[in-house]
């Protein structure tokens, strides 16, 4: 699943007539690179929520066969449902296994393969974890040496916007009601029921134009030599 239903406030005035997820970087969507590796890693399904200009992200996608995907939107209201809320509302579509989800504003290089050779075993749900960026110095979980996610104080990490989740962490939830992620994962790390990574490679939260035009010139460079 990819969570692309923010109105994206930190974005405006961007976000005011295209939807955070379309903004480009690199000669494509922010979502586009999502989808590509996404396919690359041998994933076909995909669920998309939308809400604030919604049409435009599914007139712009289509169903993905331009990715070799089958992709499924899942509509919430004007608002939209917050994170938990709208992985809630999508559970019908999720299935009952295990399913991986990725924040649609952020860029990392992150291969979704490996989550498929993940066993969550006794855990609710594995994190994606990365080192504090400047504008999150404090970080959100601490991670132990056998990958156990927790809410210790001291060196703590960020967490990434991927996840791989099994539905019985949001299955209590009402589908029409908005609910945060992170209370969620606050509460199941403190009943140890969260397994994590730390990742060291490339990853951005894209969640302002500045940081948009960093990407952008990140990925472009490369390309012009």
């Amino acid at each position: 699943m990819i969570l692309a239903a923010g109105r994206g406030e930190r974005m405006r005035p961007l976000s005011d007539t295209t939807p955070k997820p379309l903004l480009p970087a690199g000669g494509k969507p922010l979502i586009a690179w999502h989808l590509e590796r996404l396919a690359a890693a041998g994933f076909r399904h995909v669920i998309i929520n939308v809400s604030h200009l919604g049409d435009q992200i599914q007139e712009t996608l289509g169903d993905g066969d331009a990715w070799n995907l089958k992709i499924v939107y899942s509509p919430e209201p004007p608002g939209a449902l917050e994170t938990a809320g709208g992985i809630a509302r999508a559970l019908p579509l999720l299935g009952a296994q295990p399913f991986l989800v990725l924040n649609g504003d952020i860029f990392c290089d992150w291969d979704p393969a490996q989550a498929l050779t993940l066993a969550l075993r006794a855990h609710w749900a594995h994190l994606l974890l990365v080192d504090n960026p400047v504008h999150h110095p404090q970080g959100d979980f601490s991670l132990d040496k056998n990958g156990k996610v927790g809410n210790a104080d001291g060196d703590r990490l960020t967490f990434a916007g991927i996840g791989l989740y099994t539905p019985q962490i949001f299955a209590h939830l009402d589908p029409d009601r908005p609910a945060r992620l992170a209370p969620l994962l606050r509460q199941a790390a403190a009943g140890g029921h969260l397994s994590g990574e730390r990742y060291g490679g490339q990853w951005m939260d894209v969640g302002t134009p500045e940081r948009l035009y960093e990407l952008d010139r990140q990925l472009t460079e490369p390309m012009s030599g």
